[in-house]
């Protein structure tokens, strides 16, 4: 199933963290540790809207 880029829409670390009520750092975090797939654009990361709602849908592992 091939997706057309103009249908994914990207988002910045600030507005991930501001989605997910954490710090930038966090989502940095999450980005370097591969939760959280991202896209390198020169010195910035964007995440993809989808991966953002998975990432919020799916319980964290190491919790507890």
């Amino acid at each position: 199933m091939t997706r057309d880029l103009s249908d994914v829409r990207f988002l910045t670390v600030a507005e991930v963290a501001e989605m997910m009520r954490v710090s930038n750092m966090t989502v940095y975090r999450m980005v370097h540790s591969g939760d959280l797939p991202a896209v390198r654009f020169g010195r910035s990361f964007r995440i993809p809207e989808s991966a953002v709602a998975s990432a919020i849908e799916t319980p964290m592992s190491d919790v507890g």
